[in-house]
């Protein structure tokens, strides 16, 4: 595994040091993918019944990356009840409890003891990736920036405006009345060195919005625009399901190809299906769940130890932990 190293910048001598550690954004509610959290952090929502968080961490491993921190709040038992020796695989993670949800600019200050000697990346918890994090790291090692988004073209939300020349974001969502709405995608993944956390407001909920804002105006937020790769924020139930789907049928992710020949069967090998049911491969049924006889299940989610009655036919649907579909159903949530 290669190390990645960025400089500081700040420093009288230049010096390069290693990037080892992630704050990967788990604390917050998942409105957007309503019952689907309602008993889940939204970064344990399972993707071909892996964890979503899991790939941020393979993702972030393959870029050196082994020392992971987790801010959590809702359903915080989850996270402990899954990584019981608080490591993935070998990697040690250090998860922080917010009683209060304390947003990222207060989520990233209450953490700050644990980030505040060598750069750091920050990857948001809910997207699902394999654009090239060494081209971030890379580039904010060769940059005098506090802080380095990562950018896409193409996305949902072009809030952020960026001179090419420069490599320095001039303003977002025209908050600064540049006059500039904004023309690229941010992807929640950034590269920090320490002296970012001495603009965060201490034990205060904030975002880290106006945090940007602050450093466009001292000319210390930089981006560089990295369209290799697939992107998705997976925050909404159609892009959940749209995920599985353009899995299915792609390479994606590349830090995967070699995890396992078969991970992304459309089923688990614990799990108890009629031979007559159809299940097609943008579906997948989880661990301990169980399909009826001549069930259809088509680009659905059927989680760990639920259950589809025999002739049940399911349209985009999610069957959560423990529960029962029966009948025709699309797009339901159950």
């Amino acid at each position: 595994m290669k190390n990645i190293i960025a400089l500081d910048n700040y420093s009288s001598s230049t010096k390069l040091i290693k990037v080892k550690k992630a704050f990967v954004l788990g604390a917050g509610l998942g409105s957007r993918l309503k019952k689907l959290t309602e008993k889940l952090p939204k970064p344990m929502i399972p993707v071909f019944g892996k964890p979503l968080i899991e790939y941020s961490f393979e993702h972030l491993s393959e870029s050196g990356i082994n020392q992971f921190i987790v801010n959590t709040h809702h359903c915080a038992e989850v996270y402990n009840d899954h990584f019981k020796n608080d490591h993935y695989k070998e990697m040690p993670i250090t998860f922080k409890h917010e009683p209060a949800l304390l947003d990222t600019g207060g989520g990233i200050d209450n953490v700050s003891e644990l980030l505040s000697s060598d750069p750091f990346l920050v990857y948001n918890g809910d997207i699902l990736t394999d654009l090239p994090i060494i081209n971030l790291l890379n580039h904010h090692n060769d940059n005098k920036n506090a802080v380095t988004l990562a950018l896409r073209t193409n996305g949902s939300g072009k809030h952020i405006a960026l001179d090419s020349k420069s490599g320095k974001v001039t303003d977002i969502k025209n908050l600064l009345h540049s006059g500039n709405t904004g023309s690229y995608q941010f992807t929640g993944i950034y590269a920090c060195n320490p002296e970012f956390l001495n603009y965060l407001q201490h034990n205060k909920k904030h975002s880290v919005i106006p945090v940007f804002l602050k450093l466009i105006k001292e000319k210390l937020l930089g981006a560089i625009v990295i369209d290799d790769g697939k992107w998705w924020d997976l925050g909404t139930r159609t892009n959940y399901l749209d995920a599985h789907q353009i899995l299915s049928e792609s390479k994606f992710p590349n830090y995967l190809i070699d995890y396992k020949s078969n991970w992304k069967r459309n089923r688990s090998e614990e799990s108890q299906i009629a031979p007559d049911a159809k299940i097609d491969k943008a579906s997948y049924i989880g661990k301990g769940a169980s399909i009826g006889s001549g069930a259809h299940i088509i680009n659905s989610v059927i989680w760990p130890n639920s259950k589809v009655i025999a002739e049940s036919q399911l349209v985009r649907c999610v069957v959560r932990n423990g529960q029962i579909a029966k009948g025709k159903l699309e797009n339901i949530d159950i």
